[in-house]
């Protein structure tokens, strides 16, 4: 008997517990495109991203240019300085590819660089509103496989991300 009272007991104490848990949803997508220090840190990228293009574009041409002049006399070259250019051509091809490796990982460093505080600032956002509405969870509507009504959050989250974003845009 005493353990049918205390099953119950528990089953009571599970379903309290449930029913004081909230949950809502943001559009974390949505928040990010209205961000203006997002589409900052985007531009920052982009330029980025367009500089060491260029740079891979001219270290690109200068192999073409090695191989050209390569074709042209390699006829007329000795075996030595043959292999003296094929082997700059070759230290160029090397080059040109740990160049494009190092640039894809500076180009990953920086776009975490950039995107750090502004992730930060989602957050700090959720958790404001979340507080501020006694809520236990907050789940990303772009992650989530399905869900069906429940609390929005999105539009009270937006707004107070854009003050944050204001505010650390003026420092």
């Amino acid at each position: 008997m005493k353990k049918v009272v205390l099953v119950i007991a528990l089953m009571f104490a599970a379903i309290n517990a449930n029913a004081q848990m909230k949950l809502a949803h943001v559009n974390s997508q949505q928040l990010l495109d209205t961000m203006p220090s997002r589409k900052a840190a985007m531009d920052k990228l982009k330029k980025f991203e367009q500089d060491g293009y260029k740079e891979l574009t001219e270290i690109q041409k200068d192999l073409e240019e090695a191989y050209k002049k390569y074709e042209q006399n390699k006829g007329s070259w000795s075996p030595v300085i043959l292999k003296i250019e094929e082997e700059k051509i070759m230290k160029k091809q090397q080059g040109l590819e740990d160049r494009q490796t190092a640039l894809q990982q500076e180009l990953q460093i920086y776009n975490q660089e950039l995107n750090k505080p502004i992730l930060e600032m989602v957050q700090k956002s959720v958790e404001i509103v979340s507080d501020r509405k006694k809520i236990n969870y907050v789940i990303d509507e772009s992650t989530t496989l399905y869900f069906k009504g429940g609390m929005d959050i999105t539009a009270e989250v937006l707004i107070e991300l854009l003050r944050l974003d204001a505010e650390s845009m003026k420092k």
